[in-house]
């Protein structure tokens, strides 16, 4: 069985990938570096991937924004220079003018051995960079400069003077610095990071200073795309597109001088030819009719062309045709696609990687792990309480894959449970994470809680007021307002989680989850976990992590074992999607990550345990029960 799985794995890594974000900017200059004393070099990981020596100095070269795309743009990724900085914060001075101590990659989380450092239990740090700003920028031009992701306070500098700052781990930020730059000249980035992981009561999702079984190694600095952009006077800060099963685009295009100008908007076909055209105001939603759209599914992820001017600003963007709703069939509450029954059945993917933590090594190997779940039968993944870059999103769109999108989570500690600003600000990145990511068609679901971590436990439960927030940022989609456990009935999922066997859907029930709810959607929101011990080439090579290997829920050494086993869940499952209310499930999970070893792959992406065959037939059986029951 394993010398199957080593033989499929080149097969698949030949297998086509998905054309890159067409832009036609020329490819972006590096940014400029003066060398630190310490060059850099790639750390030796506990464990190492397909690509960790594919990565080089031009790490992420793709346009970052794939649904606001301008032509005008420039990376800042690849060999900045870092300092720890201690104790000391931006008060007690700034670095000098020189490189700092160390070079170090970005993107990249500092713990990880692709950023050149992978030193942990840091929490202040600084990271530096020269940069120009092409001399062929339209001097009328505003000049933004954009963070994909920095975990997770950030203040930065440019030649010596403050000119933004930024909370939040997960979520892009801009700071406009027309009036601090010049093109054609050599300006000096400084940003100071403040990372205080799980000491504090933030959304910091399964990041630990203390590694253990499910909480892993932190991600900490600048983990995301660094870019510049030239953009209009009156620019577009955000696009927000919808469109559903009838035909009908939903378009607001949000303007950075709030100046109600005219916008144009033109929706094209895979052919180029426009097949809708509108206009409305910034600011304001206006619509957009095209007739007989091919619709976005699984099976087929048709996507449409869109671009959208506002004056003198023209960007690049997609949609794709699907509605998600909630209906009764055959007496059932069900999710439905295109107001069809569709089962729901991915992994729970929780998107670590050995060598770069939160940063995958590369498109490519971020897309082969999607691929690969495409290959076995699954239509959805659920995006475990972490948030991706926006080019993972594409790919899910582009391949078929619907996604389940976690709230990264506070920390999964009763002692503290958060307080009312705690409360408030996991709140506001709640309604970052929505307002960023709801145009992407692949996402099916939003999920705020799971299993209760960092979840006020007193009435007023918080999931009933989130939910209604979070509804109303974003109509369009279902809400699963609590997975697992602690769950009060409000949102669109009754979800529950058991490893041994699942329950969806159905009569019986075991603590801590809560009886199935009739009124909302049966979902086995979590199972499976079957655990199997890789050889030590295989492995996380760190002790604490090798030791907590056997808290895996199930495991064995055996393959055959593991896929009996994974035979018999799927056996039950099906059962009870055929007799009772199961609508969907997660399977944990995608890879193995440190010493949690239940994946479909091992944590270096070598080796593939399903039995692919099995798989496939297993999966094919659980949509064919679900058609029996009013499904598609």
């Amino acid at each position: 069985m394993e010398r199957l799985c080593r033989v499929l794995l080149p097969l698949l890594l030949s297998a086509s990938l998905l054309s890159q974000p067409s832009s036609s900017s020329p490819p972006p200059p590096q940014a400029l570096l003066k060398r630190a004393p310490e060059p850099y070099r790639v750390q030796t990981p506990p464990l190492d991937t397909p690509w960790t020596a594919k990565v080089g100095t031009d790490p992420w070269p793709e346009y970052p924004r794939p649904q606001l795309r301008r032509d005008t743009w420039q990376s800042l990724n690849g060999l900045w220079t870092y300092r720890d900085a201690g104790s000391s914060s931006p008060s007690d001075g700034l670095p000098d003018g020189g490189p700092l101590d160390r070079e170090v990659l970005i993107p990249s989380c500092i713990e990880s051995a692709l950023s050149g450092i992978q030193q942990l239990n840091t929490s202040r740090m600084w990271f530096a960079t020269q940069f120009r700003v092409p001399s062929n920028w339209n001097a009328t031009q505003r000049v933004l400069l954009n963070f994909e992701a920095v975990d997770y306070e950030a203040t930065v500098f440019v030649d010596g003077k403050q000119v933004g700052q930024h909370v939040g781990g997960y979520f892009r930020f801009t700071v406009d610095v027309t009036r601090h730059v010049k093109p054609g000249q050599e300006h000096k980035l400084l940003v100071y990071v403040f990372d205080p992981t799980d000491s504090q009561v933030i959304p910091v999702g399964k990041q630990t200073k203390n590694p253990r079984h499910i909480w892993y190694r932190p991600c900490s600095g600048i983990w995301q795309s660094v870019w510049l952009e030239g953009v209009a006077s009156d620019y577009m800060t955000q696009l927000d597109v919808s469109a559903d099963m009838n035909g009908v685009v939903s378009v607001t295009a949000h303007s950075s001088e709030k100046s109600s100008a005219p916008v144009e908007i033109s929706v094209l076909d895979d052919q180029g030819s426009v097949v809708g055209e509108g206009s409305g105001t910034a600011d304001e939603q206006f619509k957009v009719k095209v007739n007989s759209p091919k619709l976005w599914t699984p099976d087929s992820p048709h996507l449409y062309n869109i671009t959208v001017s506002m004056g003198k600003d023209l960007v690049h963007s997609y949609t794709g045709f699907r509605t998600i709703s909630t209906g009764v069939v055959q007496n059932v509450q069900r999710p439905l696609l295109n107001g069809e029954f569709t089962f729901l059945f991915g992994t729970l993917d929780q998107g670590f990687w050995p060598d770069g933590l939160y940063t995958p090594p590369n498109r490519e190997a971020m897309i082969y792990d999607l691929k690969m779940l495409k290959h076995l039968g699954f239509n959805m993944l659920r995006k475990h309480i972490k948030v991706e870059p926006d080019l993972f999103y594409q790919a899910c769109d582009e391949i078929g894959l619907m996604v389940i999108q976690d709230m990264p989570s506070l920390p999964d500690d009763l002692s503290r449970p958060p307080n009312d600003a705690q409360q408030q600000e996991f709140q506001r990145q709640l309604e970052i994470l929505v307002n960023e990511h709801k145009s992407y068609p692949s996402i099916v679901t939003w999920l705020i809680y799971n299993e209760g971590w960092g979840q006020r436990r007193q009435a007023p439960f918080p999931e009933e007021k989130l939910t209604a927030v979070v509804r109303a940022i974003d109509s369009t989609r279902l809400i699963d307002s609590a997975s697992g456990w602690v769950d009060h009935g409000f949102g669109d999922f009754s979800d529950n989680h058991h490893y041994a066997n699942p329950q969806c859907g159905s009569p019986f029930y075991s603590l801590a989850s809560p009886p199935y709810d009739a009124r909302r959607i049966g979902f086995q929101g979590e199972f499976g976990g079957i655990g199997h011990t890789p050889t030590l080439e295989h492995l996380w090579n760190v002790q604490q992590a090798i030791n907590a290997i056997n808290e895996t829920y199930e495991i064995n050494s055996n393959l055959e074992a593991y896929n009996y086993r994974a035979g018999v869940l799927f056996r039950e499952l099906r059962e009870q999607v055929e007799r009772y209310a199961c609508s969907g499930g997660v399977w944990t999970q995608t890879t193995d990550v440190e010493g949690e070893v239940n994946g479909l792959y091992t944590y270096d992406r070598r080796v593939l345990r399903p039995d692919v065959r099995q798989w496939q037939d297993d999966i094919r059986r659980l949509y064919e029960a679900a058609s029996k029951r009013g499904g598609r």
